[in-house]
């Protein structure tokens, strides 16, 4: 089995259970402290993801796509330099801003948020952000070996740590005022990913080939070459985030002026955000921890094949790629477009939000293909189409939001069809960028075949539900349909020979489990 899908499959199964454990501390929060704390919480999120996208400058993709290099020549003394100048730009940066944050939090919720509440969770989530800066940088390292284990269990334990601490935490301060158990919220968040770093250390300081704080400044200083090559990369990248994070930063803001011209109150606004982005999106974003895995994985494999020059096995791990995605996105578009209503009703108590999920679940599925064409973009030495696709997009994604909410005849879901806008036309422009660098084939037969078994298997999943919850309770509905629609569209999907046995068989298990059948 090659690096690409070990390291793909052991990602794809941290990411599974770290998004599971990541929703059910979404659905603890917002049983703790209701719409309006799920508003505050996630206003102050995309401040939080600003500040770490500067801090970082991009260089947890650049480590991993240059460290790959490195390893596949054996030069250890350039993962050294690459590791050095790494650790010590983000651990400046980091200091800086830290202290920065806390100080124009009181600022920042006075001016640009229409909810001044949102000082407190601002100033708890703060200490995250060296946190994040050194464990970005060893889980670059650790990609560009091709080793996603290291990465993989660290996102495991921070979700662990966090999800244990968040129900203690909101209820013991949610007596004080729901702003002080949205900043614990946020509190679980720091000691949750502080966790994660110990490990990663730890482990770094296992498998090292080399001592890193020997020569540690001298390599500083000599560091110039490298520090040029990894910002070639890291700065188009950080250009990229940035765009993406500044867009999502104006998000809440542009939302909420939108919303305040339509004669939407302030209460009301927080409600309603919290619905979209709390509620309705982190859903929509679960089968996206596929396209994550398959990202983290292209980034060194692609670097590596195209340093050897192999464009063969480039387009045939791109193909790979586009593959996985449509089928777990087919998927999951239509489960979630079928049963909306219930699937809100189970987690939240509440299928306010289900509105949003069947407006933007067909747009979603162009999303999930963002992060694989992006990753490939950045390992070809493209990232400044990357970033130059994500400002076109978001830019015009902020117009249509103000916009539309600003109309009271769409309101919040102004926000929703802006969001829907962005995501398609960015997914277009990556499309387009690679083909111009690395001509690929669109198997359409493939894709039609796919939507149609998707389409099939939801038909059958939504006559289903509609039978048991007659009988069953609605969770128990819900989970029955979702079985009955997976196992009906890979049995499709095998049918018609989109899914076959020979790919089956490279993978763990699954393969020894069609071994042992056939011997029988």
């Amino acid at each position: 089995m090659s690096k690409f899908i070990k390291g793909t499959i052991i990602l794809l199964a941290a990411s599974l259970i770290t998004r599971v454990l990541g929703f059910i501390n979404r659905i603890v929060i917002a049983r703790f402290i209701g719409e309006e704390g799920v508003g505050l919480y996630m206003m102050v999120l995309p401040t939080l993801f600003l500040v770490v996208a500067i801090t970082q400058m991009g260089l947890p993709v650049a480590i991993s796509k240059f460290v790959a290099e490195a390893d596949a020549k054996g030069d250890v003394k350039k993962v050294k330099k690459i590791l050095v100048v790494s650790l010590s730009c983000t651990i400046t940066l980091s200091f800086l801003f830290t202290p920065a944050l806390i100080g124009l939090a009181p600022t920042l919720s006075q001016t640009l948020f229409t909810d001044p509440r949102t000082v407190w969770p601002l100033m708890a989530i703060a200490p995250i952000i060296p946190i994040i800066a050194v464990s970005s940088v060893l889980r670059g390292y650790f990609q560009g070996r091709q080793n996603m284990k290291p990465s993989a269990i660290s996102q495991i334990i921070e979700q662990g740590v966090r999800i244990t601490l968040i129900a203690v935490m909101t209820g013991a301060f949610l007596p004080y005022g729901i702003e002080y158990a949205a900043a614990a919220a946020m509190a679980a968040s720091v000691i949750g990913e502080l966790a994660s770093l110990i490990y990663l250390l730890t482990t770094f300081k296992l498998k090292k080939r080399f001592r890193l704080r020997k020569g540690f400044i001298g390599g500083v200083k000599e560091g110039r070459s490298t520090l040029k090559e990894l910002m070639s990369v890291a700065l188009p990248t950080t250009g990229n985030r940035m765009i993406g994070n500044v867009a999502w930063f104006f998000e809440p803001i542009v939302i909420s002026q939108g919303l305040l011209i339509a004669g939407v109150s302030t209460t009301m606004i927080t409600k309603q955000y919290g619905e979209l982005t709390g509620y309705a999106i982190p859903l929509l974003l679960i089968p996206s921890f596929v396209t994550f895995s398959l990202s983290t994985s292209l980034i060194p494999a692609i670097s590596e094949a195209n340093s050897t020059g192999n464009y063969k096995l480039m387009e045939f791990r791109l193909q790979q790629s586009l593959k996985i995605t449509f089928i777990t996105g087919c998927f999951s578009v239509v489960s979630l477009y079928v049963l909306a209503e219930p699937i809100m009703q189970v987690l939240y108590g509440s299928s306010h939000a289900a509105v949003f999920i069947k407006v933007l679940a067909p747009f979603f599925l162009f999303y999930y293909y963002q992060f694989p064409l992006q990753s490939v973009l950045q390992a070809l030495n493209k990232a400044n189409a990357a970033m130059i696709n994500s400002l076109v997009g978001n830019v015009i994604k902020l117009f249509f939001m103000f916009l539309l909410c600003s109309k009271p005849s769409f309101g919040i879901m102004g926000a929703a069809l802006g969001t829907a806008i962005g995501i398609v036309l960015v997914t277009f422009l990556h499309f387009f960028s690679i083909m111009k660098i690395l001509p690929f084939t669109l198997h359409i037969r493939h894709y039609l075949y796919t939507l149609l078994c998707a389409g099939s298997s939801a038909w059958i999943g939504k006559l289903l539900f509609s039978k048991m919850a007659e009988v069953q309770s609605e969770l128990v509905s819900v989970l029955l349909s979702l079985l009955a629609m997976g196992l009906c569209f890979f049995f499709l999907l095998t049918l018609i020979g989109i899914v076959r046995r020979e790919e089956l068989r490279r993978i763990p298990y699954i393969g020894r489990f069609l071994s042992i059948l056939a011997l029988r």
